[in-house]
């Protein structure tokens, strides 16, 4: 069982600013009911209920290592499937550059940072981004598999996914609309266009739609000065 991936999955809890919502999207990924996961910790299922509401506190440090520590146990006694899911190997051609920042800044601050314009400040600009991958669309739709699509989260989804090569926009907000796991923020690196579908699909998921013209090695640059 990976250290890396218990570590993944209880950081992003912890730094999560709804703990409930993210122990819900695991659990979700997970395919395990509540009643499950409350059975193997010996606890009641309107805990785990009301954790996920937000009626109970948010739980402490060693609380979701007991709920993270549930859903791995939970998935081996299954043999293991989501688990090797998610423990693949993290290269890909496609993903260009990848990094975590040592701090969650404001989304309204990543946009200055790239020069970005936001198409859909509606859905509120005070996310926390946590971190980035950039992706050449072009090789990420043509090779990846759903396992890979994971690799692209790194130590939290909520992340800035900036996707290169991209005429309209519509292809890679199908792909991201289309799997359970959603990145705070999508930029689209010198798009040719913003198609309409993609702003509707990002609104309908609440993220963050941005474009930006600046080339790749630069953003790069920029990024990983964070």
């Amino acid at each position: 069982m990976s250290k890396l991936l218990r570590e993944k999955i209880a950081g992003e809890i912890t730094l999560s600013e709804e703990p409930g919502a993210t122990i819900k999207k695991w659990r979700t990924l997970f395919n395990i009911s509540q009643k499950d996961l409350a059975e193997n910790l010996v606890i009641s299922t309107s805990v785990i209920s009301d954790y996920e509401s937000g009626r109970r506190q948010s739980p402490g440090v060693m609380t979701v290592r007991k709920i993270v520590d549930g859903l791995l146990d939970i998935d081996m006694n299954r043999g293991g499937d989501i688990i090797k899911k998610f423990e693949v190997e993290t290269g890909s051609e496609a993903i260009l550059g990848m990094g975590e920042f040592p701090k969650s800044i404001d989304a309204g601050e990543f946009c200055i940072l790239i020069e970005g314009h936001c198409h859909n400040a509606d859905v509120g600009m005070d996310r926390g981004i946590n971190g980035f991958t950039i992706v050449d669309s072009l090789k990420a739709i043509t090779t990846f598999s759903s396992a890979d699509y994971l690799k692209l989260y790194g130590w939290s989804t909520e992340r800035a996914l900036l996707f290169t090569g991209v005429r309209y926009g519509r292809s890679p907000m199908i792909a991201v609309r289309a799997h359970p796991m959603k990145p705070a923020m999508v930029v689209y690196v010198q798009p040719e266009n913003i198609d309409d579908l993609a702003l509707r699909l990002a609104s309908l998921e609440n993220i963050i739609l941005v474009s930006t013209d600046l080339a790749t090695p630069e953003l790069i640059e920029r990024l990983k000065s964070i």
